[in-house]
């Protein structure tokens, strides 16, 4: 009989929003007239920006002519996207990026988990906790970790705990690792990193060989101009640094699929031999082999964003988020509850209260005034305690849910 990786038995009996969709559906199925309002995945919900839509038509077009039709294009993406990225969101920061180290996909989920392929089992791995689960379970699926224990802690993990008290910045570890994540504005906390926060993890992971995952899939939100965007603001980074990034949140291509991934030529790992290996040519194999691109269609699409149509209706998109936040922020700081984030991300970090667990406030929260958010320890142990509340919904709905609990929920 063919065998299975046993080390998807590791993983914890349910993806952390299966198990949100899974309640609610119990609690619909119960209350059927009742109207919920989902404030907790971190879809959008607006239309795609009119020149998206506009250039994507017009692609479509290309596909009915042979003299324009487009069969597999390049695994790494089209030249013509990938010199608009390097100019617009690295060259006009000062950082140097050529178009050739950018390469296209169909999500940075995917590739913060895909990016493991050209990486050996045997790295110390750190991460934040809480996190982006996905980090978490990717390695666990890859064989990288032990069983987790009883608060979801696996083993051959270094979590390194963000907080309140550390404003929910990653501390240096005091070991060394070799792999680090992390994500700013951070998911799920909505906290920034500030330039020297970064510089002293660059300083780190090139003083230890590590390699920093920098998501940043959510830097467009950011507002505070001290605040980088990319971690190749920061000296010295192009040696120690992979950087995702991602058109759904920014652009509205959740449902259309289309992100990147930054590797330095300049960025090197070691061998099983000791030998430098630079990154680079491995994750060009690696997408060469298995992954087709992402659709011409797609692409023309993501171009569009950095017409001078394009980034305005990106930044009126954006806007409309940051409004929401704030008016979530504002509204929770009224009924009393401590908020976070929220200014530079369109995630705000609730405090749960009356010492009340992630999940009984998140059964509280839909029983009471029909509305769902996301349980902070499903990001980790430390999330535990807190709740975290997705900007990304219509005006109606945001201001709809936040008179439902100033009403209705008991804080």
């Amino acid at each position: 009989m063919a065998t299975i990786n046993d080390n998807y038995l590791k993983l914890k009996a349910g993806y952390l929003f299966p198990e949100i969709a899974r309640r609610v559906n119990a609690f619909v199925a119960q209350n059927p007239d009742v109207p919920i309002i989902k404030l907790g995945i971190g879809d959008v919900t607006e239309p795609l920006p009119e020149a998206c839509r506009a250039a994507m038509i017009e692609a479509i077009g290309d596909m009915g002519d042979r003299a324009t039709f487009k069969g597999y294009g390049p695994e790494q993406g089209y030249p013509w996207l990938r010199e608009k990225i390097a100019q617009h969101d690295f060259q006009a920061r000062g950082c140097e990026v050529d178009p050739t180290e950018i390469f296209i996909s169909d999500g940075s989920k995917c590739d913060t988990g895909n990016i493991l392929d050209i990486f050996g089992k045997d790295n110390a791995i750190a991460v934040t906790d809480p996190v982006y689960p996905v980090y978490v379970d990717t390695n666990v699926m890859a064989g990288h970790t032990g069983e987790a224990n009883e608060q979801g802690k696996y083993a051959g993990l270094i979590y390194l705990p963000i907080t309140a008290e550390n404003n929910f910045t990653a501390g240096i570890p005091s070991q060394k690792v070799d792999l680090i994540y992390l994500c700013f504005p951070n998911n799920p906390t909505g906290a920034t990193a500030t330039k020297a926060h970064l510089q002293d993890w660059v300083n780190y992971a090139k003083a230890n060989g590590s390699i920093i995952f920098f998501d940043a899939a959510y830097e467009a939100f950011i507002t505070d101009p001290d605040v980088p965007h990319s971690i190749y603001e920061i000296d010295g980074a192009r040696d120690c640094a992979i950087e995702f990034r991602s058109f759904s949140k920014n652009a509205g291509f959740t449902g259309t699929r289309c992100a990147l991934t930054v590797v330095p030529k300049t960025l090197k790992a070691k061998a099983a031999d000791g030998s430098d290996v630079e990154l680079w040519k491995l994750w060009n194999r690696r997408q060469s082999t298995k992954f087709n691109g992402v659709s011409y269609i797609v692409q023309r699409g993501a171009e569009a964003v950095y017409s001078e149509a394009g980034q305005a209706q990106v930044r009126s998109l954006v806007r409309f988020y940051l409004d929401n936040a704030q008016i979530i922020r504002e509204q929770l700081t009224a009924v009393g509850l401590q908020v976070y984030g929220g200014v530079n991300a369109p995630y705000v970090w609730v405090k749960t209260p009356k010492n009340l667990s992630s999940w009984d406030f998140f059964d509280r929260l839909l029983q009471a005034c029909y509305v769902v958010g996301t349980p902070g320890s499903g990001f980790g142990a430390a999330g535990e305690g807190y709740f975290r509340i997705s900007a990304f919904n219509s005006r109606v709905n945001v201001e709809e849910a936040m008179k439902r609990i100033i009403e209705k929920l008991d804080v």
